[in-house]
């Protein structure tokens, strides 16, 4: 672990980072408080050492400054002062520092406070990370882990604001399981999960890094893609279609064979830019594949028509 030491008295200094870096830490300096400030962008630097009394910005307002950031990861701050009144110390905490200890430094005592600040900040590190599976599970669909309904309509929400600052398109694939319902009665509903989680895998394997995939409901999948226009998203939703129909999927009772239909929309027809509206046309495509036969492809841009109405729904 990195720790700053910002103390403008240079042999002060130099006696804090030898007794620090003998005990296994890394040593960050700093001489004044702005020379804190910049040193502490640097996110690697979880623990600091601050001098109360500097040029410039002094400690106390080095505390306050990292307490008012908000995206950064937590930064434990011990301040160092000779002042020992207990308005002082009051002073201090209260500005936003963890610890506070007077000068001349007893080392024996700040080792045993710096591991307090490492303990804190690992106990800090593990509550991020439980808090993000967390949140990853809450927004993944249950059965096949990609994104659920709500998770996929922010990306899709995001991705066209995007597209519009960009000026480039954005593509959407919405893909139903042909006949899934007999499946599901046929064989039952659990050789009917093992069916769809396949379907899943083989699309996910002909999908971008930048593209998002999610469950937007029962058999239907939704593919989000960035820079897509009408001239390519035929050709991608064809390639998908093809992933999953080409061949049989093994179940434990039996190989299922399952095709898709696919309605295909982007955000350059006209009154596409809210998700609402894109999402709309897809279906609407997707309903005209259904129409026609399944186990094919329908883009709404090919059909004016369709696409108006179902934008004026």
């Amino acid at each position: 672990m990195k720790i700053l030491i910002a103390e403008d008295d240079l042999i002060s200094s130099r006696i804090l980072q030898k007794n620090i870096e003998n005990w296994g830490y890394e040593t960050v300096l700093a001489r004044s408080g702005e020379g804190a400030w910049q040193a502490l962008q640097d996110e690697d630097l979880r623990l600091a050492i601050l001098d109360w009394m500097m040029p410039g910005m002094d400690g106390i307002e080095v505390c306050r400054k990292i307490r008012r950031r908000k995206k950064y990861k937590y930064t434990y701050i011990i301040l160092l002062s000779a002042k020992d009144r207990k308005q002082d110390i009051i002073a201090g905490l209260s500005s936003g520092a963890d610890d506070y200890m007077t000068k001349p430094v007893n080392f024996l005592e700040l080792r045993a406070r710096l591991q307090t600040g490492k303990r804190i900040i690992d106990l800090e590190d593990k509550l991020l990370v439980i808090q993000n599976q967390l949140k990853d599970i809450a927004s993944r669909d249950s059965l096949t882990k990609i994104w659920n309904r709500s998770e996929i309509s922010k990306f899709l929400n995001e991705e066209l604001e995007r597209g519009q600052r960009e000026k480039k398109p954005t593509g959407v694939v919405l893909l139903d399981v042909d006949h899934f319902k007999k499946i599901n009665d046929f064989y039952g509903h659990s050789i009917g999960d093992q069916a769809l989680l396949q379907v899943v895998s083989r699309l996910k394997r002909k999908i971008r890094k930048s593209d998002k995939i999610g469950r937007y409901g029962g058999d239907e999948i939704i593919i989000i893609l960035p820079n897509c226009g009408l001239t390519e998203i035929k050709r991608i939703g064809d390639r998908l279609r093809l992933a999953v129909g080409k061949r049989g999927l093994k179940t434990e009772l039996d190989s299922v064979q399952v095709t898709v239909s696919a309605g295909c929309a982007t955000s350059e027809l006209p009154g596409t830019a809210s998700t609402d509206k894109l999402i709309r046309v897809a279906d609407g495509a997707l309903l005209k594949a259904k129409g026609q036969g399944r186990n094919c492809v329908v883009v709404a841009g090919q059909d004016r028509q369709m696409a108006r109405e179902q934008i004026n729904v």
